[in-house]
């Protein structure tokens, strides 16, 4: 969530015309993420989010609303795109780039979650699935293995050698369990894909909603789950695994959906797949990033270390 695009208050005016959220109040930039450009919308009648997408289509984005739009609707506490008053596109336009307003979620993130937390993001997180069975679009994940296969060459120039052996080695073992046939069991459906800590939002210990899914797309279940742990349920400044954490959030989705044969089977190796491809993209924003106001890129090391964790002290399922 960086400003790439700047936006206004007579852009953000014009906008606001175009839909019924009452008058302009104030417009903020926000600080942090990599991918859009966002800003805090006040108006007279709330609070609201207006995301312009800097990579993603006017031909991506239906997925990505129209799925957020769909787990509002199950109950699933998501922000949810608002209308434009005379067309009912919830697709919008601002400074020429494809837009969106949502309403803005209540609480803050909890960026030093207790078990307390993870067993709540869990449990939503096993809801979100299953009320995202009944979604009929489809996209794959974008950033998902065919995208590192094309992402890993570019960046290895940049790599010293044990990095270098490590990034290649693990990509070989990702394209080994995806052609297993355990891999093909996985139960699949949309993924937020991105939910770290900073992407849900609570008022105390109580969860009141994921954000940001414009990385979603259709994935293994497991896959999703396996980002959460990698970033809910580790000590940060070593990678380490955290056990306390991950067995209350590992708990909590399974007394909402069990895992199956295949996802226990292949946990671990899921677990690798989530640091290796934030390992990827955190390579690709570092060593080749884009120009805007706000933008701090996060540094790629982080998910090495979470990698080389996950490959040396593999876990047990319970």
């Amino acid at each position: 969530m960086a400003v790439f695009t700047e936006v206004s208050d007579k852009d953000a005016r014009d906008l606001l015309r175009r839909m019924s959220l009452g008058s302009f109040q104030t417009l903020q930039g926000i600080q942090g993420g990599i991918e859009n450009t966002n800003y805090f919308l006040t108006t007279d009648q709330g609070q609201y989010v207006l995301t312009l997408f800097e990579r993603l289509s006017f031909e991506q984005l239906p997925f990505y609303l129209h799925l957020m739009k769909h787990l509002a609707q199950a109950g699933i506490p998501v922000p949810d795109p608002q209308n434009e008053t005379r067309s009912g596109d919830i697709l919008l336009k601002v400074c020429g780039k494809p837009a969106a307003i949502v309403n803005r979620l209540p609480g803050k993130s909890q960026l030093a979650p207790q078990p307390v937390h993870c067993a709540a993001a869990g449990d939503m997180l096993a809801r979100m699935h299953l009320a995202g069975q009944s979604y009929e679009r489809q996209q794959p994940n974008l950033r998902g293995l065919s995208w590192w296969n094309e992402t890993v060459p570019v960046v290895l120039p940049h790599l010293g050698e044990k990095a270098a052996a490590m990034l290649r080695a693990e990509l070989a073992y990702q394209n080994h369990v995806a052609a297993s046939a355990n891999y093909a069991a996985l139960p699949r459906g949309p993924v937020h894909a991105d939910l770290f800590r900073d992407n849900a939002m609570f008022d105390g210990d109580k969860l009141t909603g994921f954000f940001d899914f414009y990385f979603a797309g259709v994935d293994s279940w497991l896959f999703d789950l396996a980002v959460c742990l990698n970033d809910w349920c580790i000590d940060h400044a070593t990678g380490a695994h955290n056990a306390p954490r991950a067995k209350a959030m590992i708990d909590a989705y399974q007394a909402v959906r069990p895992l199956t044969g295949a996802e226990r089977e292949l946990f671990n190796a899921q677990l690798r797949a989530g640091a290796l491809r934030f390992w990827i993209s955190r390579l690709w924003d570092f060593y080749l990033p884009r120009e805007a106001a706000l933008l701090t890129p996060h540094d790629p090391t982080h998910f090495e270390r979470v990698l080389g964790q996950r490959i040396a002290h593999p876990l047990t399922l319970g």
